[in-house]
């Protein structure tokens, strides 16, 4: 089975998305060993919560630089598959307006920002996501596979703001366009929870740990 690193950084329900992962056939270890993540095919970031205590816990359980290098280097399309969820998403931007002393891991720009005033919030439902055009080719894109229009579980209050739209590769409506998914490259990221999303989650997960296995076929390491 493929080894899959989900980072234990002492927040949350981490162990829901570590059971999702191994539901789907992937020998998913929550862990915040540097040797394991450093052995493992693939990285999760998942996060619930705020994000500037998120963000101090990944400082404080020694994963901060762990995560950046994994993410900056999916991004890159050169690194292991990384997937972000939720707060773990927002975590890969600059910075959020719900901690605004708090810096982010900043590998894709742009800034979290508070649901619009005219919604309940959190967003704590199912929506519809809209797929967003391909803006890279060759790479598996988090479409392949899923349904148009696709329903997805959301379980949130603030939401990122790419600078880069290529960047965007779902949204859905709640008081605005909400982004929903951003790829960039090997790195895949969701606000709504693929572990809490029956059918059309699984899948998502089950293609991200087929990505993890194609980059152990072929040679792509860390």
């Amino acid at each position: 089975m493929t080894l899959i690193a989900v980072l234990d950084y002492g927040i949350g329900n981490l162990r829901s998305a570590q059971k999702a992962l191994e539901h789907v056939g992937a020998d998913a270890r929550l862990t915040a060993d540097h040797g394991l993540i450093a052995e493992a095919a693939g990285v999760v970031l998942p996060g619930v919560g705020a994000f500037g205590r998120c963000m101090a816990s990944l400082r404080d359980a020694g994963l901060h630089d762990v995560a950046l290098e994994a993410a900056s280097s999916a991004a890159a399309g050169e690194g292991r598959p990384f997937l972000g969820v939720c707060v773990g998403m927002q975590m890969l931007f600059e910075g959020s307006d719900e901690s605004p002393d708090a810096v982010g891991l900043g590998v894709l720009p742009g800034r979290v920002e508070l649901l619009p005033d005219d919604v309940k919030r959190p967003q704590m439902q199912w929506n519809t996501l809209r797929w967003h055009p391909r803006s890279q080719e060759g790479v598996v894109h988090l479409s392949d596979g899923q349904p148009d229009p696709c329903w997805m579980y959301f379980v949130h209050s603030y939401w990122a703001r790419p600078a880069e739209p290529s960047d965007v590769a779902a949204t859905c409506d709640y008081g605005t366009e909400v982004t929903a998914a951003v790829q960039r490259g090997r790195l895949w990221a969701t606000q709504f929870h693929p572990e809490k999303s029956s059918a059309n989650g699984l899948q998502l997960l089950r293609d991200f740990v087929a990505q993890c296995e194609v980059g152990v076929g072929s040679g792509v390491g860390a």
